[in-house]
Order: C-alpha cells, then structure tokens, then sequence
C-alpha cells in the first residue's frame, strides 16, 4: 500500500471508540458534556456535579454527587500526606515536569476510588509545586470547602472570595471533558490494555503538555504583553502574521467556528470585576484578531478558541503562569479518568493500523 493524497492520517474522521460522555460538533460550535450544553451545565453544575455526571455515564450506574464532594475532599488530605514523597520525586523540575512526576506517583489510596485519588491529587500537587519555585511552604487542603474553592487556597494560601471560586470552577467545568482530544484518546488507549487509571492519567498529563493541544495559555498572555497597549494592535498583529507567525489562542482543530468555551470563559472573568489583564483591551485584540485571520487566512477557519479567555482568566486568579497547564489538567481529570472506566467496560484494545511507507524488501 502507498501514501497518496486521499489516505486520512491523524485518525480525522476515524471513530476510534463510542462514548456517551461528551460531544464536539466543530461545524456548529457546539459542546455537549454528560448530555448537557456547557453554556448551560456551566451555569448550572458544580465541578463536583459534573465530575459526578462523568462518572455516573462512565459506570453505567447512578453516583452519589455527595460522596464525590466529600471524597475529593478527602482525596485532597492523603494526597497532602503524600507531599514529601512526591516533592523529592520532582526536586530540581519546572512546575510542569514535576506534577507529571507528581502524577505518574500516584497509587491507589485505601477507601477511596481511584478516580478520586487521582483528581483529589492534582490541585495538591499542582499548589505544591507551585509555591516550591517561590520558596513557600506547601497549604494543607480544607476538606469542607469545594475543590475549585480548595485549589486557590492552595495555590495562594488565602481564601479566594466567593466571585474567585465560582470563576475557577466554571473553568474546571468548561475544560472537565472535549470529546476524543488527543489527552483523552492517550487515557483510553492506555486503560484499553487494562492498565490502571493512574497510567491512563499520566498518559492523558503527558500529552496535554504539548503546545498543539493545553499548552498554549501561557503564550497568549506573552502576546498580549508583547502588544502592550490599543495602539499597538494593528501594527503588532499586522506583523506577526506578514511573518508567517500563528496568533496564539485562535484556531482550533476540531471547531471550524467560535469555540463555546471561549464565550463561557469569558463570562467567568466578568465576575473578577476587571482583575488582571484589561478585559476591554483583551476584547479589542481577540477582535482585530479574528478580522486580519479570515483576510490573512480566507480558506481557513480560525476564530477564538479556549485558550484565549483561559489565560485571560487564571492570570485574574493569580494562578502563576508555570501551573497553567497542571491546573488545566486538575479540571480535564475528570473526562480522563471516565473514559479510561468507560473504554474498560464497553471498548476494546485500542490497535489501530499503519500505513506502510517504507522499502518493500525483494
């Protein structure tokens, strides 16, 4: 068999599995998370609610949403006695490499699931880490609290404000779950060969480090540092794309129009009454932005995506840059670690075939 033009690589288009857990329709914009539109689970579920949808869908059983709340808060405590371990583990890494040392650490904990382990974790390795690179002493978690609330405590080592919470956990709950993303799609095949679910995870934690899929907030916050000021839009913009350059936080491989999370993001920086970065100059790049891509660029869709407004947000927060992507993964957790349970109860081993490119031998 040889490579010719019409042969789809990438697996575009491909149906690798079927799941009942969420859904991307890039034509219309649309996401559909445990049955729900995000604008409206957003509004309406917590990060605990829909961790618990997840779950439920995954297990093809009802859980108790309060025995979730409850066992993340608890999850958060063990995964805080296991700090020392974990610490030494990532000692001398960045932020980033050392929660995927974190993360590849993880084990089952006794009376507690291991999607819970796994999730009560991530903020409290995430916070850790964090702090460790501005030589503060890790925060103990506080089980009463929700686990958006809990990961800036955490992170800052004082309770966030009510408006805070709500802002990190509409973000948890927008980024919870994408459809077959390329994170996801590394969970599954991982817990396709029924590996446990802390190798699914670090498997999912690994691929969203990249800068084609979660590592891409950060950089927005470069460009908009870079443009500096209104009267720098045009010309700043202008340039970059004469230069070839790819506008970070535009763009989206599945959405050929706005993504809907950017819309929902963007609504959470709304309740921080205009902290960090000037929402109304933000607004004015996104919107030159969007115009200098579709004449630049008129066969290729690339509208705002997540990562605009997600940078916009965490750096409201006073979430440091360097945890962007840890945190990113405390919320894409909760898809994770369903569809590794739901590949291992309705999937297969995931083997897909390969085009064969090379030498035929004589």
């Amino acid at each position: 068999m040889t490579l010719h033009s019409k042969t789809p690589i990438g697996l575009d288009g491909v149906v690798a599995a079927a799941t009942a857990l969420s859904h991307v329709d890039g034509e219309r914009g649309e996401l559909i998370i445990a049955g729900q539109r995000l604008g409206e689970l957003a509004r309406s579920a917590s990060f605990e609610e829909v961790t618990t949808r997840l779950w439920s869908l995954a297990h093809g059983e009802e859980i108790d949403p309060d025995g979730v709340k409850t066992g993340l808060g608890v999850a958060r405590e063990r995964a805080f006695e296991t700090l020392p371990r974990i610490l030494a583990a990532s000692d001398g890494l960045p932020v980033i490499a050392g929660s995927r040392a974190g993360v590849a650490a993880l084990g089952p904990v006794d009376g507690l699931s291991d999607e819970t382990a796994i999730i009560g974790a991530m903020p409290v390795i995430a916070a850790a880490l964090a702090r460790r690179v501005n030589g503060l002493a890790p925060v103990a978690p506080d089980r009463s609290l929700g686990h958006a609330a809990d990961t800036l405590r955490m992170l800052r080592g004082e309770a966030p404000t009510e408006a805070e919470a709500k802002a990190l956990d509409a973000y948890l709950v927008t980024v919870s779950d994408h459809g077959m993303n390329a994170s996801t799609f590394a969970a599954r095949v991982v817990a396709s060969t029924n590996a446990d679910l802390f190798m699914a995870a670090t498997a999912g934690y690994c691929a969203l480090t990249g800068p084609l899929h979660g590592g891409a907030p950060e950089p927005v916050l470069a460009m908009l540092d870079a443009i500096g000021s209104r009267d720098n839009i045009a010309g700043w913009i202008d340039a970059a794309l004469a230069r070839g350059e790819r506008l970070m936080g535009f763009g989206h491989r599945i959405y050929r129009v706005r993504d809907p999370r950017a819309d929902v993001l963007r609504t959470a920086v709304g309740l921080l009454g205009g902290r960090g970065v000037d929402l109304g100059f933000a607004a004015e790049v996104e919107a030159y932005a969007r115009v200098a891509l579709a004449k630049a660029k008129p066969d290729r869709p690339l509208d705002t995506n997540v990562e605009f407004y997600t940078a916009i947000l965490l750096d409201a927060l006073r979430i440091p840059r360097a945890a962007f992507t840890p945190i990113f993964a405390t919320g894409r957790a909760a898809g994770w670690t369903a569809h590794a349970r739901e590949q291992q109860r309705t999937g297969r081993l995931l083997r897909p075939a390969s085009l064969y490119t090379g030498v035929a031998p004589g």
